[in-house]
């Protein structure tokens, strides 16, 4: 068997497969015959493994930072009842948007407060995703209800608050580490209480 290719995740790039020792030409010899599938420009997966979210596999291969948030990880969470049409994706201000066949929704979030909340979602065995804390979310649709529509903050909060555990205080408290977030969030929890 020609290369290394037992060495290789169950997902892959192209670059990771030749530096196993896999010329491209073996790569799309063994991506023809079945046993790799090809899931993104230059981004493979081994045939036969479930990945639980393969949707979000390309966008983490591209770069290390990306983070779910907004309607994709409030729709996650089971904070909202709609399907999100795109993924919605954090990175840090400064950073450059890779080019992903994947329908991604970009937002470039301050560097300062980017890791608050910031939680890793396990795609493979070897490959995660940065998602926001549900806390976190319904903060950044508070504070970005503007471009994310009004009513998704509203929505998101008043499921949280259903659930056990739920600490409005807490909320609050992070809410004054953004801008814009908390006196929307406060009016609406006095609506809400």
């Amino acid at each position: 068997m020609p290369g290394h290719a037992h060495q290789l995740p169950d997902a892959f790039t192209l670059q990771q497969a030749r530096k196993a020792g896999l010329s491209k030409r073996e790569i799309y010899r063994r991506r023809d015959a079945g046993e790799f599938e090809s899931i993104g420009h230059g981004l493979f997966r081994r045939s036969g493994t479930e990945p639980a979210q393969l949707d979000f596999i390309e966008i983490a291969a591209r770069t290390p930072n990306a983070t779910l948030c907004l309607q994709t990880a409030l729709a996650r969470y089971d904070l909202i009842d709609a399907i999100p049409a795109v993924i919605d994706v954090a990175l840090p201000r400064g950073t450059r948007t890779p080019r992903t066949s994947k329908l991604a929704q970009w937002h470039h979030f301050d560097a300062a407060t980017f890791a608050i909340e910031r939680e890793q979602l396990s795609l493979t065995d070897e490959l995660s995703i940065g998602i926001y804390s549900a806390d976190r979310c319904i903060v950044d649709a508070f504070r970005m209800r503007g471009s994310a529509g009004r009513e998704l903050g509203i929505e998101a909060l008043k499921n949280w608050l259903k659930r056990k555990g739920a600490r409005p205080a807490r909320l609050v408290e992070l809410a004054k580490q953004f801008p814009r977030a908390p006196s929307p969030l406060e009016a609406a929890l006095e609506v809400l209480l």
